[in-house]
């Protein structure tokens, strides 16, 4: 079966290493390497993972270690991260780090940035020690970014070794219309977090668009969003599946963030009303059931959206199912593909 509104669109993978019940945060990284390795073979461009802290449910502190470990154990899809909360760190240092990861792995690595702090106001302010933002602050630490990156400032008093002159792709993170009109602006792909923020996916697409500006990275709009993606033979099993993902979302919303837990037949007696209302809104972008449940929904959203490529993050518990959904995501965008040695 092919579908066409889905033809020729990149896929691509965004972690979060998430810790499960009854594992360590050893075995999530494993986990996350394997996934990495997996989805390699079945064809996926790219391979993200986030930055959060102080969160014992996930393992995604340090995406730079992250990556490397990652990208030393892969050979073609690209490893990035999605994303570097920037107000967390000096320009200058993610210069550093990102030029060292594409001295190793030339061609490789994606350098996707975000401006929240991944994290709750104490550890916010733990990580930036009492550093005050304002709104020019991640606009103008991009541009230092970029400084650092360019040949044009092989002269400069302080410069970015290695890092300076490498092509390595940039990309704007957000969930609202703020980070849409700067990635317009500044000529930069954008990715949005339509995966648990989806209220203002459109809005954000429109101004992206209607602010863009070509650039020396990209001559025309590069769009990306995340969706959430949960696939198994059957709709019963998928919805069965996608109840730890909801049983996480319950605890972000509680702030009680524990590990990803073992799914439910139901979540009758889990949530109260009002916070099934959230979780429902907040993960309104799901595509969750039989892979032709799934193809149905992501060929509707490619076509409202039109974004340029689709990222998936699945978050289930049993590693197999994790294993099993991804798989049955590629056949669905390889379905009008040449096939994939798996």
């Amino acid at each position: 079966m092919q579908y066409s509104n889905l033809k020729n669109t990149p896929f691509s993978v965004l972690d979060l290493v998430p810790v499960v019940e009854g594992a360590t945060r050893s075995d999530a990284i494993a986990r996350s390497l394997e996934l990495a390795q997996h989805v390699e073979r079945l064809g996926y461009k790219r391979f993200w993972i986030s930055e959060h802290h102080n969160m014992e449910s996930l393992a995604s502190a340090s995406p730079v270690l992250l990556i490397s470990h990652i990208a030393e154990h892969t050979s073609r899809i690209r490893v990035g991260s999605g994303g570097v909360m920037l107000p967390n760190h000096a320009p200058l240092i993610v210069a550093e780090q990102f030029g060292t990861l594409a001295t190793l792995f030339p061609d490789r690595i994606d350098l996707g940035l975000g401006r929240a702090p991944g994290t709750d106001p104490r550890t916010a302010m733990a990580l930036r020690r009492y550093q005050q933002e304002t709104v020019q602050d991640f606009p103008n630490n991009i541009d230092e970014l970029q400084l650092y990156l360019s040949e044009e400032n092989s002269t400069g008093a302080v410069r970015a070794i290695p890092g300076e002159g490498l092509d390595i792709p940039l990309y704007l993170l957000g969930s609202s219309t703020f980070s849409a009109e700067l990635a317009g602006k500044k000529g930069l792909p954008y990715a949005f977090a339509s995966h648990f923020a989806p209220a203002h996916l459109h809005d954000a697409l429109h101004l992206y668009h209607q602010h863009f500006q070509p650039s020396k990275q990209l001559d025309k709009p590069y769009t990306m969003a995340c969706v959430n993606v949960i696939v198994a033979d059957t709709d019963a099993e998928a919805q069965r599946l996608a109840t730890s993902a909801k049983r996480f979302m319950l605890g972000v919303i509680r702030n009680t963030r524990k590990p990803l837990g073992p799914p439910v037949d139901s979540m009758e007696g889990e949530w109260l009303p009002h916070e099934q209302a959230q979780i429902e809104h907040m993960m309104r972008y799901s595509f969750i059931g039989s892979p032709q449940t799934v193809a149905t929904g992501l060929e509707k959203f490619r076509e409202q959206t039109q974004v340029d490529e689709l990222i998936v993050i699945s978050n289930i518990y049993d590693h197999e199912a994790r294993l099993k959904s991804y798989k049955l995501v590629s056949e669905v965008f390889n379905s009008n593909r040449s096939a994939v040695s798996l």
